[in-house]
């Protein structure tokens, strides 16, 4: 019994220890999360300026621009899956890591040779597991990526795009990431960033006003002059739509990472205290198992005695 005793408190301290590291670990996520939504919800705005932007310029030139163009001379695609650096993040880097294998395999129906890019080292540690060639990636700042880190992958993949076909260039690039909504839920999203699409059905940017999907030929757009030429403007706006919508990518995983670290690591506190709890009711049955088993001896025993002096 008393070598039960101490198994049973040496378990109680350890899951102590760790729901310590539990607890801090959420409070680290929680004061950081707040910070990380009001990034994401602030790129959020500058992205659908300069779609807007990309809109209204578009819609004074000949949209004759490499970004826009579809490729037809190489069967290669650029996939980008945006994971976690660390773990105890819940379900997050394997919903993202799902959701990649999927976009895979449907593109390899399709006929396509998909080029894999990872932001995030969990995501790498698993194409490496797998044996799966990594064209390039990015490891270290997964829940607080920085301006440079965005623009950095934002030219990497607009080079890849912009490359002839036998240097290695790729006709598309696909962006597998989490979307941030709420505390509660941050959702898988598929994108497809490149080529662009100046119109996209999926945003509803405003445009004085007026959504983009409602704008067609016949509508009255307002009249800009453009200096120095709107070729000119799009040329120099298109490459920061692209780093645009990729910065807003990351951040809104950043602060998927963070909810879900803070919600899981929450659980894991509940989990350890539900734990503790049942190993103290569980010592203490042992201790009266004990403390029961030790006066029926000594019960016994002057019981014992009682017989022998008569």
């Amino acid at each position: 019994m008393a070598g039960s005793q101490r198994a049973l408190k040496q378990r109680i301290r350890s899951t102590e220890t760790l729901q310590k590291i539990f607890r801090a670990m959420e409070m680290i996520a929680a004061s950081r999360v707040g910070k990380a939504r009001a990034a994401a919800e602030s790129i959020t705005t500058y992205d659908s300026a300069i779609a807007a932007a990309v809109a209204a310029v578009s819609a004074h030139t000949q949209l004759d621009h490499p970004l826009i163009k579809e490729r037809t001379d190489t069967n290669r695609v650029a996939v980008l899956a945006v994971t976690s650096d660390r773990g105890m993040a819940g379900a997050y880097s394997a919903s993202i890591l799902r959701e990649t294998e999927r976009l895979l395999e449907q593109l390899q129906d399709e006929g396509k040779d998909p080029v894999i890019f990872v932001s995030g080292r969990r995501g790498l540690n698993y194409f490496n597991f797998r044996g799966v060639e990594v064209a390039n990636s990015w490891i270290g700042d997964s829940d607080k990526p920085s301006e440079a880190r965005s623009q950095e992958i934002a030219r990497s993949l607009l080079e890849a795009f912009l490359l002839p076909a036998d240097k290695g260039g790729v006709s598309g690039l696909y962006m597998v990431y989490t979307k941030f909504r709420s505390m509660v839920s941050q959702v898988p999203q598929v994108r497809k960033m490149l080529p662009i699409k100046v119109i996209d059905p999926d945003e509803a940017i405003q445009i004085d006003g007026m959504g983009l999907e409602d704008v067609g030929t016949s509508d009255v757009l307002p009249l800009y002059e453009f200096e120095p030429s709107a070729e000119e403007v799009l040329e120099t706006v298109m490459p920061l739509y692209v780093e645009s919508r990729i910065r807003t990518a990351l951040l809104h995983a950043a602060a998927a990472e963070l909810a879900s670290r803070q919600n899981a690591m929450h659980s894991a506190t509940d989990n350890a205290q539900d734990l503790i709890t049942g190993l103290t009711r569980e010592m203490n049955q042992a201790r009266q198992a004990e403390i029961t088993t030790e006066i029926s001896e000594i019960v016994s025993g002057a019981d014992a005695l009682k017989e022998t002096k008569k």
